[in-house]
């Protein structure tokens, strides 16, 4: 059997291409046991695609806060069953991107029979959901974690998404603007780590909650290191 029993909540993602990958391939049979919630998440701004992309198994996607995809939001192949609740998807300004859901690699007379719904979502922008399947609610009993809350307190529901003290896009997308990949300033202030709004990013998209030369950071932690290992050699050698 394959992993099954997964939760992802209360993170917050950003400046990424391929989100989030749930299965091992399409031929994978032990995965089409596999329950998965994502629920109470942030997917910010740059990221592309797959938000997840689901191979095989069930999935409830509730209460997260979509703002903008450049390909896709939720993606799958091999008949996962989708159930999307309570979300808000903020569809992109191109109109060739405004479609919420892509079956990967599949031709419609084969992915018409798969189960995925969309119930209380907040399409915004022009955004669109595709469903498919029978539309029976017995079929997503094993894509039903948690009941969803409305989608209206979603920016509530993720306010707290995130590591502790980290960035937010809502009302901050200024302070993105002079921030590139590797955290080097693009605009703004000169010189190396966090540019226009204290914040670094490092090289997968991770964000950090400040800024900073992180060189200096790390021979600042070597130094702290290195004397607390002085001293303590100190206390060993001579005992009080």
């Amino acid at each position: 059997m394959g992993s099954t029993a997964i939760t992802v909540s209360n993170s917050y993602f950003s400046h990424h291409n391929e989100v989030m990958l749930l299965g091992h391939s399409d031929g994978y049979l032990p995965d089409s046991a596999m329950q998965v919630t994502i629920a109470f998440n942030h997917f910010g701004i740059q990221l592309v695609q797959r938000m997840p992309r689901c191979r095989r198994g069930y999935f409830h996607i509730v209460n997260n806060d979509y703002t903008a995809w450049e390909m896709y939001a939720i993606g799958g192949s091999a008949s996962p069953t989708i159930n999307s609740q309570g979300n808000r998807y903020i569809a992109p300004a191109d109109p060739n991107a405004k479609e919420v859901t892509k079956r990967v690699d599949t031709e419609e007379g084969q992915w018409a029979g798969w189960n995925w719904r969309t119930e209380g979502d907040m399409m915004v922008n022009g955004a669109f959901f595709v469903p498919s399947g029978e539309g029976l609610e017995a079929i997503y009993d094993k894509a039903s974690s948690t009941d969803p809350k409305s989608s209206a307190l979603v920016d509530q529901l993720t306010a707290g998404a995130g590591v502790l003290g980290g960035p937010r896009d809502n009302g901050e997308a200024a302070a993105y603007a002079g921030v590139n990949y590797a955290g080097v300033g693009t605009g703004g202030g000169g010189g190396g780590g966090a540019g226009a709004g204290g914040m670094g990013y490092g090289y997968l998209g991770m964000v950090y909650g400040s800024g900073g030369n992180w060189s200096c950071r790390a021979d600042l932690t070597l130094q702290l290191t290195s004397l607390f290992l002085a001293l303590f050699a100190l206390i060993c050698l001579h005992p009080l």
